[in-house]
């Protein structure tokens, strides 16, 4: 019986602590990742639109390699991508970018993600 209320006791006491919101610092944080997976959507998009396959490929690998793995983080890549691609096809818009115009945008992309979400070092085998 005691232990059940040292139980009882440690899980009130715990219950505030694990409800506590992320702090400012951490939210700020995580907008700022999300715009710029919402921002490599766009890339992404695009470049399918235009025939850049190995841009948009790589603009993937980006996303696997640095987004956390969660619905909110994909949903928003795919939303992106679709928006941009139909976009790109409407009549009126702008012309395709030059490949050199999509490869400097991903390497802008690469870099901002890699400041935001550095991937951790690859396990050897």
């Amino acid at each position: 019986m005691k232990r059940l209320t040292l139980f009882a006791a440690m899980s009130l006491l715990a219950g505030p602590a694990a409800a506590t919101p992320e702090p400012a610092a951490s939210a700020a944080s995580a907008a700022s990742t999300l715009a710029a997976i919402s921002d490599l959507g766009q890339l992404n998009g695009q470049a399918l639109a235009c025939g850049e396959m190995a841009i948009a490929g790589e603009a993937k690998q980006l996303v696997i390699r640095h987004a956390p793995k969660s619905r909110r983080y994909g949903e928003t890549f795919e939303e992106q991508t679709n928006a941009a691609f139909l976009a790109q096809g409407q009549k009126g818009h702008e012309p395709c970018p030059a490949a050199a115009t999509f490869s400097g945008r991903l390497d802008e992309l690469s870099k901002r993600l890699q400041a935001l979400l550095p991937t951790a070092p690859a396990a050897s085998r």
